[in-house]
């Protein structure tokens, strides 16, 4: 968990403007999580759009990776205050899972839910026109284990506790829940650039 008072490294003048406040510029990708890695196997992996305990889409790895891809590259930012520029990802876009299950989102609000059973909440409207995506690929490559392949969701407008990794589905939900770390104490939205790092901020 990110701490108060801590300020980071001060930024070259050149970075300083697409760095968030409160964020540092590292080259590494830090591996951060709750627990070990889980051991998910491609031939039995599954991603479901659910409506509470609904499911209204699912698809297997096969059928995932012949969807339309979409790609995006540009800055991360981890609420443990540490920022990467230019990343590359690519995957299947929200908009994309919708347009193939053939449904309009059903609610306001979902939970994205991950195999080691990890949750956050994300407004349905972070996640439409173009804003976010079901990434599988980072710098060309498979993501790997430690950073939450097979497949990792990627909002990378917010706090990347938000960007769940080893993602299994979207759960809508009626009210806005809060998911692992919003209900110990993070931010329940987590923009980066108004530092929404806590409850209250």
């Amino acid at each position: 968990m990110a701490t108060r008072g801590f300020t980071g490294r001060r930024p070259p003048e050149a970075t300083r403007e697409r760095l968030p406040p409160g964020q540092y510029l590292t080259d590494d990708f830090p591996v951060l999580q709750i627990g070990p890695n889980p051991q998910i196997d491609l031939a039995a992996w599954r991603f479901t759009l659910r409506e509470g305990a609904r499911p209204l889409k699912s698809w297997s790895w096969d059928a995932f990776q012949a969807l339309p891809r979409t790609r995006w590259g540009g800055d991360i930012h981890c609420v443990t205050k540490w920022s990467k520029f230019d990343t590359a990802w690519e995957g299947v876009s929200f908009d994309d899972l919708l347009a193939d299950a053939g449904i309009a989102a059903p609610t306001d609000y979902l939970l994205a839910e991950g195999y080691d059973d990890y949750t956050t909440n994300v407004p349905v409207a972070d996640l439409t026109g173009g804003k976010a995506m079901v990434a599988t690929l980072y710098d060309g490559q498979p993501i790997p284990l430690d950073h939450g392949g097979p497949a990792r969701l990627l909002v990378p407008h917010l706090y990347f506790w938000k960007s769940a990794k080893w993602v299994k589905g979207l759960r809508f939900t009626a009210r806005d829940e809060a998911g692992f770390w919003e209900l110990r104490g993070y931010h329940m939205y987590g923009d980066p650039w108004r530092e929404q790092r806590f409850t209250g901020d």
